[in-house]
């Protein structure tokens, strides 16, 4: 059988990619304009084509030729911009509303492509940015694109992977096509993975480490602790002004658990107010171990400098919850 095409936008490290591909897409396109993350989507994939480009330019060309295909042939369009505010006007001025942010970008390899379906994945806080105008805005876009869509924030967590990130997953039918293919969103896991499941033996990596004094500190907090668990005192030293702020500041200070899922990956593992400590012993967690929590495979290789390697595996939408999400798509496709 023919495979089912896909092109992805801002592919960054290629998680969504790889999930994607898992679920039996045959991917003819990615561009990135970071070159460590296109290296590593290039060392892991030779097959791939990877345009190292800026988008911006890659966008103007005649698309359909730049990629040897037909208006309406290529089966799904991926990838998510970042969140960018608009020059909202308050009138509907469609496209041009979004010019000047790399969500323009995206509407033009929509409009001139036409998929039959897209995915466009982004933080949760898209709904709500700029008093929910940008969303507005985006989904309106899609709309005069020639687009029905469906919009899900799904958490990782429900989807085999051992970290609480939530995503919201847009995806849009064609219109001349929304009778015949359904799509529904997939539906939980009934098991939901704990770090215990993904810290077994660990491929060596490197990773960051702390100081000396941060060491000791953080050699007083219990699994599954923060700054509340230690003397009030050494909590209040080390906090600083950050002892005076609102919330429950829970992300300072913070030991893992093995039998909780991984806080949501970051792109640096050393920030005071989101720190995450190794349950087991005192340190971040290594590159590959934030891969695993990730989901991605072992043998996925990621290119560049410790701390660029951090911020591709953070920057990722983990490869469990891509695999879920896009088999729905391939089979809505293939009428199942």
């Amino acid at each position: 059988m023919k495979k089912l095409k896909t092109i992805e936008l801002f592919a960054g490290a290629g998680g969504l990619a790889l999930g994607i591909e898992k679920a039996g897409f045959e991917t003819i396109g990615l561009i990135e304009i970071d070159k460590d993350a296109a290296d590593t989507l290039r060392c892991n994939r030779p097959g791939w084509r990877v345009i190292n480009e800026d988008i911006a330019e890659i966008s103007k060309l005649d698309l359909l030729q730049y990629f040897s295909l037909k208006k309406g042939e290529l089966d799904l369009l991926s990838g998510g911009a970042p969140c960018q505010s608009f020059s909202y006007a308050g009138k509907r001025l469609g496209l041009e509303d979004a010019r000047g942010t790399l969500f323009y970008h995206y509407a033009k390899f929509l409009e001139q492509l036409q998929p039959k379906m897209f995915l466009f994945e982004n933080v949760k806080g898209l709904l709500t940015h700029d008093k929910g105008r940008t969303y507005r805005i985006i989904s309106d876009i899609f709309e005069s694109e020639g687009y029905s869509i469906q919009k899900k924030v799904l958490n990782a967590w429900d989807y085999g992977v051992a970290q609480k990130r939530e995503r919201l997953i847009i995806i849009g039918i064609r219109n001349d096509l929304k009778d015949k293919i359904l799509f529904v969103f997939p539906l939980p896991h009934q098991y939901k993975p704990v770090l215990r499941d993904v810290l077994n033996n660990v491929p060596e990596s490197k990773g960051a480490s702390y100081t000396e004094q941060k060491r000791k500190i953080f050699e007083l907090v219990p699994p599954g602790g923060y700054w509340r668990d230690i003397p009030q005192d050494i909590a209040k030293k080390y906090m600083k002004s950050c002892w005076y702020m609102d919330g429950g500041r829970t992300g300072i200070l913070r030991r893992l658990s093995m039998d909780e899922p991984s806080l949501t990956v970051l792109t640096s593992p050393g920030q005071k107010q989101t720190d995450r400590c190794h349950p087991l012993e005192t340190r971040p967690f290594t590159i590959r171990e934030n891969a695993r929590c990730q989901s991605f495979p072992d043998d996925w290789q990621f290119c560049g400098s410790v701390g660029a390697q951090y911020k591709q595996v953070g920057n990722a939408v983990p490869v469990n919850l891509a695999y879920d999400i896009a088999l729905n798509i391939r089979n809505a496709l293939k009428g199942e």
